[in-house]
């Protein structure tokens, strides 16, 4: 019984396929197929130029990647520097300003004194 039902299903498989190809037109498939080809040969070009664009990527950043490395090493010293300096500065101005209160003038005074013009504002 199982054979027979297997059997049927095969028949009626194949049946379908025949209606199926029916209805498609051999010349509107091989319109398809030949437009399945050309996007096929032009997305493995896109590979191929992709691929060497990513191999000369590579090659330029190994020649850089040393300077990257050490200019990171100098900018995080920098910082670490200047971070200590900033520090001395708050100190020293704290200790000024205990001992010379008006040493530091106050807003008001800091805009009248500072006549430059903000290069930052258009003109």
């Amino acid at each position: 019984m199982v054979e027979t039902e297997k059997e049927a299903i095969r028949e009626a498989s194949k049946e379908v396929s025949r209606e199926f190809k029916t209805l498609i037109n051999a010349d509107d498939l091989d319109s398809v197929k030949q437009l399945q080809y050309l996007i096929l040969g032009r997305l493995q070009d896109s590979n191929a130029v992709l691929s060497h664009f990513n191999e000369y990527s590579e090659n330029c950043f190994a020649e850089v990647s040393g300077d990257f490395s050490r200019n990171t090493r100098l900018l995080k010293s920098m910082n670490a520097d200047l971070d200590y300096i900033f520090q001395k500065l708050r100190s020293m101005k704290v200790k000024i300003l205990a001992t010379y209160p008006d040493a530091f003038p106050d807003e008001s005074t800091i805009e009248a004194l500072d006549r430059r013009p903000d290069l930052e504002m258009p003109q």
